[in-house]
């Protein structure tokens, strides 16, 4: 790659900065570094772009590293998810590591660090650690325990290390500086005691590092040439530096790590732990509820993985922090099942129409196109018979000029098949309409060639043919926050946003080529959305996610 080549964002730049100063091309490695505490979210998806991204661009290889330092909260379930969403998204790792992997290297280094007095082993409560190490505009006091003796930090670290002592009675600190200015520096914790179960190492260690240590290291010892992550990270930078510089050797690649800023998405929340929160309150059904922002959610939803990646490179990378609209995602999923989706007849709503003048019992199968953006048109075969549904909303009894679909005395097309004519309607005893009865033009069908095949009306509507409709249950989704930015008032619980409108749960009725339909097959419901088949869909009971709709109608009743 080269300036000349395309317009550099400030992340590539850096990297073209450090190769025309001399770093080798063949040095430069990339990483995702997830933590194994919750699934994925839209935030990692942009991430992962970014990081494989570049590696794709500069044919660097890309390491996928789970930083498991936390065993309290970290599961093997969450390990298995992320590589399934990085795998979803279409990207392929060079090297598959953990921080657990280092857990040796990452004590010896520590004990290193004792012995040059650069750590000591601090026995005050948390409370009084909190209090010692000052404030943003005070500088903190020095521990009562940073001059112990080396020998004295040796033994102490070891018995924790052997699992002598309780969670919270020591800790093991950097010996940096009490008075700097950032706060980070004050002393920072290294290790701390923790009787957990890991899931990968078991029960080997009782004291796990903390993450500024155990990151940097990690990068290092995978010779990461440029570890990028959010602005949050960008204080956590002056420790990170000051870690690597305990251990650098100068024959080997320094990692730098530079921030980009976080692309937060309206209408949702991306944090791990309000994720986790919708979960356990049972706000939504889990951490694939199509409602959520998670990757596996948005994958059950229906979303590809190209729309994602087309989104991520849209927003790009920046510098700072904003809020990218979600019709946007919206406009790229559309864009891309737009060329792959098949177009497919259902009814969500539906009405029985009755053509009176067709034959009883006779039944057509009238050819229709699967996708109009394919290269090579293909096709399927739809029934036609004398009793079909159609949209509730496709009729008025009695309509405005403006209205172009069925009316009495007037003309519309059912889509691939014929011209009809409202003609009467049936009603119950409270005056609703049950039945519409209209007839036909026999030789109006569509692609016959005849005059009246040609003939043109204002309005074409889809159907189903009633005797070989199959009956599916439609979930209809839209923004889980009725608020864009729910995290934006710190004075509200972000759950008070909540759109009790998020799901609601109908009975529609598709054409029968679905009944063979598989999970996460997409469909076009013709002048409706997108669709696809969800996992509890079976051949006996059809399940459809929505999607998304054909155009962007949330703006608008924002707007109201």
């Amino acid at each position: 790659m080269s300036a000349e080549e395309k317009s550099l964002n400030f992340i590539e730049q850096i990297i073209e900065d450090d190769l025309k100063n001399g770093l080798s091309a063949d040095k430069l490695r990339f990483r995702f570094p997830p933590e194994p505490n919750g699934y994925l979210h839209v935030g990692h998806a942009s991430a992962i772009c970014l990081n494989f991204g570049l590696g794709i661009d500069y044919k660097a290889p890309v390491n996928l590293r789970f930083d498991d330092t936390n065993p309290s909260k970290e599961e093997q379930e969450f390990v298995d998810a992320i590589k399934k969403d990085v795998e979803w998204l279409g990207f392929s790792w060079d090297k598959e590591c953990y921080a657990s992997d280092y857990f040796q290297q990452l004590y010896d280094w520590a004990v290193e660090l004792i012995k040059k007095d650069k750590a000591y082993v601090d026995s005050q409560s948390s409370e009084d650690m909190a209090i010692q190490k000052g404030t943003p505009t005070t500088p903190g006091t020095d521990s009562p325990f940073r001059s112990r003796s080396i020998e004295e930090n040796l033994d102490l670290f070891t018995r924790m290390k052997n699992g002598e002592f309780e969670k919270g009675t020591h800790v093991l600190r950097a010996k940096i500086s009490m008075g700097a200015n950032n706060m980070l520096m004050r002393d920072p914790i290294i290790y701390r005691i923790m009787h957990a179960h890991h899931h990968r190492t078991g029960n080997d260690w009782c004291i796990y590092p903390m993450y500024d240590w155990a990151h940097g290291e990690s990068d290092y010892l995978e010779q990461i040439s440029h570890s990028f992550c959010t602005l949050e990270f960008l204080p956590h930078r002056e420790l990170y530096d000051w870690f690597l510089n305990q251990i650098y050797d100068e024959t080997k690649v320094r990692p730098k790590q530079r921030e980009f800023a976080r692309r937060n998405l309206s209408h949702t929340v991306v944090s791990k732990r309000k994720l986790l929160q919708l979960v356990e309150e049972k706000h939504v059904t889990g951490w694939d509820d199509p409602r959520m922002s998670t990757i596996s959610g948005m994958r059950r939803r229906g979303i590809t993985a190209t729309a994602i990646r087309n989104f991520a490179n849209t927003i790009g990378i920046a510098k700072r922090s904003n809020l990218i609209d979600v019709s946007l995602l919206d406009f790229c999923i559309r864009e891309d099942l737009n060329k792959i989706a098949p177009r497919v007849m259902a009814v969500l709503n539906p009405i029985k129409l009755v053509i009176t003048n067709y034959p009883e019992g006779k039944e057509e199968w009238l050819t229709a196109e699967n996708n109009p953006e394919e290269e090579v048109m293909t096709y399927r075969e739809v029934p036609f018979s004398k009793e079909l549904y159609i949209e509730q909303e496709d009729f008025q009894e009695e309509a405005h000029k403006k209205f172009f679909r069925l009316t009495l005395g007037t003309e519309v097309r059912l889509k691939n098949a014929y011209i009809i004519k409202g003609e009467s309607v049936i009603k119950d005893a409270d005056g609703n309409i049950t039945e519409i009865h209209c007839t036909y033009d026999v030789d109006s069908k569509s692609g016959s060639g005849t005059e009246a095949s040609n003939r043109k009306v204002k309005g074409v509507i889809h159907w189903v043919s009633i005797a070989h409709a199959k009956q599916a249950e439609v979930r209809i989704y839209d923004r889980l926050f009725t608020h864009e930015n729910p995290d934006g008032n710190k004075e509200v619980d972000f759950k008070e946003y909540i759109n009790p409108e998020s799901l609601k749960v109908i009975t529609g009725f598709v054409e029968p080529s679905l009944q063979t339909s598989k999970e996460l097959d997409h469909f076009q419901f013709q002048r409706l959305g997108y669709f696809c088949v969800d996992r509890d869909s079976s051949a006996e009971k059809l399940v459809f996610n929505k999607t998304v709709g054909l155009r962007d109608t949330w703006a608008k009743v924002s707007e109201q």
